[in-house]
């Protein structure tokens, strides 16, 4: 069975009358690139950006497409909430849609690293409460950051 990208760019290149080569020279990537991409049963990591961004110019495709494709073909669920207008960040995406695949101890230790990388940029404008939204039920912030609660874990 086909992945969702390899299904993309099978349609695409049938609908269009294109080969691998085509692809590759429109989009500025190699022609193996687009062959790997295309026939791959399995993609076991999200493609870099710029080879989204190639793949999505070469197929003559919105990257969202694209990169959405290549998503799923990963595995990886992306969620969007970009008011309309503004660029998605495909890192941000990326992110989000991985840090579901964690662990709930391990999600709880990638939350305490973004607040405490928050704080120390001063990118956390908002005054500190103690508690934060979006902090699994039932887990308060962690009142030491930087230390490990539970060291057997690690």
């Amino acid at each position: 069975m086909a992945n969702a990208l390899q299904e993309l760019v099978k349609i695409r290149l049938e609908q269009q009358g294109w080969s691998y080569g085509d692809v590759a020279r429109r989009g500025g990537i190699p022609r193996s690139t687009v062959h790997h991409l295309a026939t791959a049963e399995r993609v076991t990591r999200m493609p870099q950006q710029a080879t989204l961004e190639g793949l999505a110019r070469g197929l003559e495709l919105p990257l969202d497409s694209v990169r959405r494709a290549a998503a799923e073909a990963c595995g990886i669920h992306l969620y969007f909430e970009e008011t309309p207008g503004t660029p998605a960040d495909p890192e941000v995406a990326t992110l989000i849609a991985s840090v579901q695949q964690l662990s709930p101890a391990d999600r709880r230790h990638v939350t305490a690293l973004v607040e405490s990388l928050l704080r120390n940029t001063g990118a956390d404008t908002g005054a500190d409460t103690g508690t934060r939204t979006g902090t699994p039920t039932g887990h308060d912030t962690d009142p030491h950051p930087g230390t490990n609660p539970h060291p057997d874990t690690d």
